[in-house]
């Protein structure tokens, strides 16, 4: 079995919540391999768009669970993961972080 692609860590980095590649471009197609991430201390989510703003098509929403000392949350994708064609866009709620490991 080959590998098919590098797996990469991201998180938005700076003031948009567009998930980038390491040298700050937006992270254009690529599958999202799982989701980590700390959660508020109240419950909240994450609504995850292909795409640079909530313009773009919905993937999905994660629902985070409420934890005093911020809990985690971990979300491991099946088979190939989930295909995005233009970026990633997270709208997120009562969220500490979110990081996307993609290939």
């Amino acid at each position: 079995m080959t590998m098919q692609t590098d797996v990469l860590m991201t998180q938005p980095l700076g003031s948009s919540n567009t998930f980038k590649q390491q040298n700050a471009s937006v992270l254009g197609p690529c599958r999202i391999k799982a989701i980590y991430g700390t959660s508020g201390a109240a419950a909240g989510t994450v609504v995850l768009y292909d795409g640079t703003s909530t313009s773009g098509k919905p993937i999905g929403t994660i629902s985070t669970p409420a934890a005093a000392s911020q809990g985690t949350y971990w979300i491991l994708m099946p088979g190939e993961g989930i295909k995005v064609t233009t970026g990633v866009y997270a709208a997120l709620t009562n969220v500490d972080s979110a990081m996307l490991i993609y290939g």
